[in-house]
């Protein structure tokens, strides 16, 4: 056996931030890994998203993700130390802040599947409740108070709550930083090298192909987004996963207009220090189709303008669509594939890859080293059962 096949502990297929965050965690415990990427490290949903950090309490969750969500909002804070005392880079994460508000009416593009959004304060009500259940502290604000914290917001928006411990992060430098310290800790980092097929012995996956080579190792961890359902195929299981398309579109404005993400929904405006504005983003079913339209673009653009006027001067920078993976339920799937003794899947975090990419890494690293402390998490694991026609499948997302 050559070095360019020679065996590892643990192979993961996905180079994205899922793929690269459990690379990192199984190296920093001295496991011997591998990546193998179809493109380049990161450049898909990785990259496309908005960088939010939700905030959680782990201690409190009352439910799964919340749970998840909870134990990432503690680790990021770490993670963003270690990679910068490694690399040296900075992720830019901090915590920024959020409101929610609900104002009269808001743009939706054509062909935009994303749910509507409620025009009722009670639905704040009960957000605000929920948080709190959580642990996690949640303001409601009064008109004034709320124009107080954004002056540039419409006049009309009476309405919303502060979540003060919303973080966020720049996608491209935490992908970066994480590619580094994978790098750095001797993680065999491959791009361009597609796994097109599963070799099994039984029950066990023995290798996996690529175009011109074979893998060997103990362990295979897939993480790859939106093409885990077509990579799963290839080893005998098939999973519910579908592609969803998010557009965003980047404005530049002059001056910082604000300060705090402002959420509406499943929609979003995120301010950058710089003074640029992410407005995201969509939610379409059109398959693996990673483009812009002139109807989602135009919808973005109409609901920024909505919620905060002084938009209309902004300069539109760039526009980039990504293809989030979605999983029937909102649950990503996290465990062991059903048939197999080392074959482990991580994806299906469709809207929180990135916000969940650490407890994701350390739940994978407690599996693959047998290690306690994951029993909880056990409702994530992949069934037989959820094996379905996805044509057939009611798309149903909840924010």
């Amino acid at each position: 056996m050559n070095d360019r096949t020679s065996a590892r502990d643990v192979i993961v297929i996905g180079g994205g931030v899922i793929g690269l965050s459990i690379a990192w965690e199984l190296a920093q415990h001295g496991v011997a890994v591998r990546v193998l990427e179809q493109g380049l490290f990161g450049q898909e949903a990785s990259w496309a998203g908005a960088g939010m950090l939700p905030p959680g309490n782990p201690e409190q969750a009352q439910t799964i993700e919340a749970r998840l969500r909870g134990g990432s909002h503690l680790l990021w804070p770490q993670w963003t130390e270690q990679l910068r005392a490694q690399t040296g880079i900075d992720n830019g994460f901090h915590r920024c802040g959020g409101i929610e508000v609900r104002p009269p009416t808001f743009a939706v593009g054509a062909g935009d599947v994303s749910p509507p959004v409620s025009q009722t304060t009670e639905s704040l009500s009960k957000k605000i409740a929920a948080w709190r259940a959580e642990g996690v502290t949640a303001i409601p604000l009064s008109a004034s108070e709320l124009h107080q914290r954004l002056p540039a917001l419409n006049p009309d928006i009476a309405d919303g709550y502060l979540l003060p411990e919303l973080g966020q992060v720049r996608n491209p430098r935490h992908l970066k930083a994480l590619y580094q310290a994978c790098a750095a800790g001797g993680v065999d980092l491959r791009a361009g090298t597609p796994v097109v097929d599963f070799i099994r012995d039984g029950k066990r996956i023995a290798a996996v192909r690529t175009a011109g080579d074979e893998f060997q190792a103990a362990e295979y961890i897939v993480a790859s987004g939106a093409w885990s359902r077509s990579l799963l195929q290839r080893a005998g299981y098939d999973t519910s996963f579908e592609p969803v398309r998010g557009q965003i579109v980047l404005l530049e404005t002059p001056t910082v207009l604000f300060r705090h993400v402002i959420e509406v929904g499943a929609r979003y405006l995120v301010p950058r220090p710089d003074g640029r504005i992410l407005v995201g983003s969509t939610e379409e079913r059109v398959g693996f189709e990673k483009r812009t339209t002139a109807a989602g673009v135009a919808g973005l653009l109409d609901f920024a303008r909505q919620l905060v006027p002084a938009l209309d001067d902004a300069q539109v920078e760039r526009c980039w669509a990504g293809l989030r993976p979605f999983a029937p339920g909102g649950l990503p799937r996290i465990g062991r594939v059903p048939g197999t003794t080392n074959l482990t899947l991580a994806a299906g975090h469709f809207r929180a890859g990135l916000q969940l990419s650490p407890m994701t890494a350390v739940l994978i690293r407690q599996l693959i080293l047998r290690q306690p402390g994951n029993e909880w998490a056990a409702e994530l694991m992949p069934k037989r059962e959820e094996i379905s026609n996805i044509s057939n499948l009611k798309f149903q997302i909840s924010n």
